[in-house]
């Protein structure tokens, strides 16, 4: 229960009682409003959820170290001794792995970079117009293209590209933008009206254009979400495998993905050369999102709270 204390203030020449409430005391010590007390339930769930990346994650190093023969004589979890690193040579003479390595950073970089170009461009003149209607129904029109499975439209994607000489890295880097626009929009425009726009009104009396203000005022304050978006742009196109699949024609062209299909036969798999390749695909996006994880999670946040 919680019960208070009257305390006598002076002032000048009147007293005034002042009431100030006791902290209420709880059975057993628990406080719920102390927010320094461990959660051990939710810590366990973590852990427990936190297996379902790591035991992976184990496994895949643990058989891209061993030869075929200690793979074969045990479940895979062993700890592999001797340490077999020929797999990760073999890998990169397979798979090509500098050529497939640029060719897929040359598309992610490009559809990153694109994507954070359009993608808040038009999110900045749907999120200023959304009470006009026509603005709304193409924000609209543009959301429900979340709802569109790309098998559905996956083969006339492939004979448009032929016809129009999109079947490269080029062309990917356009369907990766496009593709990605209705979410990104999403993102985008909440966090755009969250923007005060007093700021964008100042700067117009002052002389600015449109582009002015986009460009020194709110491409700026979208630094959380470009941040994410880019992240999120930047997985997807690194670790496609249809897209690349159905569009690119030229073997020269190949992604990191498709240079790993060489590892599936249809008698039998090389397991060890294939997850030998798989961990060296995943290095350089893993290094990307360590270095950038707080930028996408202050991103997330700020999203959520505006």
């Amino acid at each position: 229960m919680s019960s208070s204390v009257t305390t006598p203030v002076e002032a000048g020449p009147t007293t005034i009682a002042v009431v100030v409430p006791r902290k209420r005391r709880f059975s057993g010590g628990y406080d719920p409003s102390d927010t320094r007390r461990t959660n051990w339930w939710a810590t366990a769930l973590i852990a427990v959820c936190s297996l379902t990346v790591l035991i992976p994650l184990y496994l895949a190093v643990a058989v891209a170290l061993k030869t075929p023969a200690q793979l074969a004589g045990g479940t895979g979890f062993e700890l592999p001794w001797p340490i077999n690193w020929e797999n990760f040579a073999v890998a990169w003479e397979r798979t090509s792995f500098p050529q497939a390595l640029m060719n897929t950073a040359i598309i992610t970089v490009g559809s990153v970079v694109l994507t954070l170009l359009t993608s808040s461009l038009v999110a900045y003149a749907l999120a200023r117009n959304l009470h006009r209607p026509f603005f709304k129904g193409v924000f609209y029109y543009l959301l429900a293209a979340l709802f569109i499975p790309f098998p559905i439209i996956m083969l006339p994607l492939v004979k448009q590209t032929s016809l129009l000489g999109l079947d490269n890295p080029a062309g990917m880097i356009v369907l990766y933008t496009i593709y990605g626009l209705s979410l990104n929009i999403f993102i985008y425009t909440a966090f755009i009206r969250s923007i005060p726009i007093e700021l964008e009104e100042a700067a117009r009396m002052d002389g600015a254009s449109t582009w002015r203000v986009f460009r020194q005022i709110v491409f700026p304050l979208l630094m959380p979400m470009n941040a994410t978006v880019g992240i999120l742009t930047c997985v997807w196109a690194w670790n496609d495998f249809i897209m690349p699949l159905v569009v690119l024609t030229s073997p020269s062209d190949r992604t990191l993905s498709l240079a790993q299909y060489v590892f599936q036969g249809q008698y039998n798999t090389d397991y060890t050369v294939a997850f030998a390749s798989y961990l060296m695909a995943m290095a350089p996006l893993l290094i990307v999102y360590i270095f950038s994880q707080r930028w996408v999670i202050s991103g997330v946040m700020r999203g959520s709270i505006k």
